[in-house]
Order: C-alpha cells, then sequence, then structure tokens
C-alpha cells in the first residue's frame, strides 16, 4: 500500500509550498497503519483501516544487526533534536482513533513531530516511527530539510525517563508512492532503530499529493543520561 497526501486547499505553486496536506502510509505488509498530517484541518475520506499491532516491539533476546549498542526500556520520547538541520521539537503521542485510522498531530502546529505509541519507543528494540510536516499553512515546517541528512548524521530523543537516545543515521531515501517499500519501512527489526518519515518530491496539483515520501533509516548509536 503506497503512502498517500490529501490536501483540500491546493497550494499556489507546486513544489513545497504553504497550505499543503500530508498523508503516510503507516502499514507492513499485512497490517496497515495510517498517518494522516492534515495541515488545512479537515478530514481526508477513503483511508485504509489501521490496527496497531503492525509494529510490536521485537524480542529483545535476538542479536542486534549492529551489533554493539545495548537495547533501551520502554520510554515515550519528549523532544527531538537535530542540530544538522535544525530540528529541536517536542513531541506528541499518535494512536489508532475510533475511526480505525492514526489520529494526526495539530494542524496547525509547523514544529511539533509525532511518535505512534502503538509501537516501540526509540531505543527500544524494533523500528520507532516518527512522523512530522513538510510544512503547514502557516508556512515551512520541521521536517522540511530532512532529506539533507546524510550516512553517519546523529539524532538526538530525549525521552521520559531522563535518558538520551542517540541515532545514527543509515541512510535517507525517497520512495515513489506508488512503490511505497512498506515492509523495509515498517516491519519489526531485532534492533532499536528509527524511522524519520516526511513527504517528498514534487508537488501534483492534479492529483493533490505529493510524488515520494522521504524516509531516514538510522539505528540507536549510544544512549546517556540527560
Amino acid at each position: 500500500m503506497a503512502a498517500k497526501l490529501l490536501d483540500s486547499n491546493p497550494p499556489a505553486s507546486p513544489p513545497r509550498s504553504v497550505g499543503r496536506s500530508m498523508l503516510w502510509s503507516l502499514a507492513s505488509i499485512a497490517l496497515g497503519v495510517v498517518l494522516i498530517l492534515n495541515s488545512s484541518g479537515t478530514p481526508a475520506d477513503g483511508v485504509p483501516r489501521a490496527r496497531p499491532g503492525a509494529f510490536a516491539s521485537a524480542p529483545a533476546s535476538r542479536p542486534s544487526a549492529h551489533g554493539d549498542e545495548k537495547a533501551m526500556p520502554r520510554s515515550a520520547p519528549k523532544r527531538l533534536s537535530i542540530l544538522e538541520i535544525a530540528v529541536d521539537a517536542p513531541f506528541t503521542t499518535l494512536s489508532i482513533g475510533k475511526s480505525g485510522q492514526l489520529d494526526a498531530p495539530p494542524p496547525d502546529d509547523n514544529n511539533l513531530v509525532g511518535w505512534f505509541k502503538g509501537g516501540p519507543s526509540p531505543g527500544e528494540p524494533g523500528a520507532a516511527i516518527v512522523a512530522g510536516h513538510v510544512d503547514t499553512k502557516t508556512g515551512p515546517a520541521v521536517f522540511l530539510q530532512l532529506d539533507a541528512l546524510k550516512p553517519g548524521s546523529k539524532v538526538d530523543i530525549t525521552r521520559d525517563d531522563g535518558t538520551v537516545a542517540t541515532f545514527k543515521v543509515d541512510s535517507v531515501e525517497s520512495f515513489s508512492k506508488a512503490r511505497f517499500p512498506d515492509e523495509r519501512v515498517y516491519s519489526d527489526t531485532p534492533d532499536p532503530q528509527l524511522r524519520l518519515i516526511t513527504c517528498g518530491g514534487s508537488y501534483d496539483r492534479e492529483a493533490k499529493d505529493y510524488t515520494e515520501n522521504v524516509v531516514v533509516f538510522a539505528h540507536l548509536d549510544s544512549a546517556k543520561r540527560a
């Protein structure tokens, strides 16, 4: 299932302009989870049903793909910091609503990231899912420069338990929404990993959709007290 973006108020100019909405498909091959980031505040229709079990944590006893960093216990994230692209943003939690869809962060806040609380927390075994706007109706948003990260870039997440989980970027990739690799992005991992997701590519005014999703793949590199 490819990721989509819906927008009831098309922008004046196609690429990355103000007032666009974002919709990510947070889905594995068998279990779909949808995240809508709607900058206009209007509900999107035709969204697939969702089940949170797609993001269950991996057993801690399985070997780590990266080998050296011990997994952290569960703790909700409080703040995201990416110095390289001047990101310093608080978290809101995202959950499955009564409609069967993943609730969205507030549409009028351009400096807010969302964590899917039904999946692993950052630092736990598994892939923690974090999403943010590329822009809102008020202007550029928190993940506007997400695609500028590169392998080796660092992502710091301060957690409720007073620890900071530092992730190292493995790759930054853009995927066509028609060929979005759900299994690679969302499926379970034996070690603590992170996915940062936003919209990318050009904006198709006729389809009212971005053509791509930008995904940052990262792994837990270190942990310390805040």
